[in-house]
């Protein structure tokens, strides 16, 4: 049976397909319809969100599935291969607007339509709410996958209000005669390919951190380490190390106990700590722990 949990990152990663592929229809023919530069960029730049979410629901599935022999810390790096591909998708999508709207740049303005202004709010106001509606699920399951999606809407929110700022200034200079803001549509356009590539390195920044088994954050440790201090039976923490693998934690102890347990007592202490920390942050899927005997010195002498 899937979770509860599951469930819902599952269901958010099919309503973000789903929306990707009804906004690039909307976006790519609306914007060819009425000559909109920024809007066909940005329907663009959704296509290339239908393979980035077709890429995280994917992952998403093989991440879900239990450990097995031949992967025995679970398949979580599958959604950070993901992030990964969002990522370069972003940073195309990107370098694809920017040329494009360079491009405007050097024809006559063109001319703007309210149909194209009305196509862009409405991608505006309908991704901001998948942004929030898929930051908090992802957020709350430690899902990068889904969190590279969030950011991929949040993208899109960046180019929906270069979209409709771009377009307004393009009817306002048609309106008054300002030939300046005529090309407000292709100067949006560059906007939003600067804004898109500088998410692109950042969700492939965090991509690689995780591929290359970065540390966790210091105060997580500082946690974990408080946590181990707390049992009795720990006399000092000798390593403390933990790594992403995906959305879950896996935390790695090296901790010295006296010298003279039993090694059941040992297995004990081992069990206890692993709980614990387990208990109090469920995002933690395994805790490695290796025991070294400790002596007090001044009793040996």
């Amino acid at each position: 049976m899937m979770s509860a949990e599951k469930k819902a990152s599952m269901l958010a990663a099919w309503v973000s397909l789903i929306s990707n592929i009804f906004l690039t229809v909307v976006k790519i023919a609306v914007g060819l319809w009425f000559g909109s530069e920024v809007l066909v960029a940005d329907g663009v730049h959704n296509a290339g969100d239908v393979i980035a979410s077709i890429a995280t629901f994917s992952s998403m599935r093989i991440s879900n599935q239990p450990a097995d022999q031949e992967h025995p810390y679970g398949h979580g790096k599958a959604e950070v291969i993901s992030a990964g591909i969002v990522a370069i998708i972003l940073a195309l999508a990107a370098l694809f607007i920017g040329y494009g709207s360079i491009q405007a740049l050097l024809h006559p303005a063109p001319e703007a339509h309210i149909i194209a202004l009305a196509a862009a709010l409405l991608s505006l106001i309908w991704k901001q709410v998948l942004y929030v509606y898929t930051y908090r699920i992802g957020k709350k399951l430690n899902s990068k996958g889904l969190l590279a999606t969030a950011y991929d809407h949040l993208a899109d929110v960046y180019a929906s209000i270069a979209a409709v700022v771009g377009i307004g200034a393009g009817l306002a200079g048609e309106h008054f005669d300002v030939p300046i803001l005529k090309y407000g549509d292709p100067i949006a356009g560059i906007i939003v390919s600067v804004l898109v590539l500088k998410l692109a390195v950042n969700i492939g920044k965090e991509s690689v951190d995780v591929l290359m088994e970065k540390n966790i954050d210091p105060e997580l440790i500082e946690e974990y380490a408080r946590l181990i201090r707390a049992n009795p039976h720990v006399k000092r923490i000798d390593r403390l190390r933990a790594r992403e693998h995906g959305h879950y934690i896996l935390v790695d102890v090296r901790a010295s106990v006296p010298g003279t347990y039993t090694i059941q007592q040992g297995h004990d202490i081992s069990r206890q700590i692993k709980q614990t920390i387990m208990d109090h942050h469920p995002n933690v899927d395994e805790v490695l722990i290796h025991l070294n005997p400790w002596y007090d010195e001044k009793r040996s002498r």
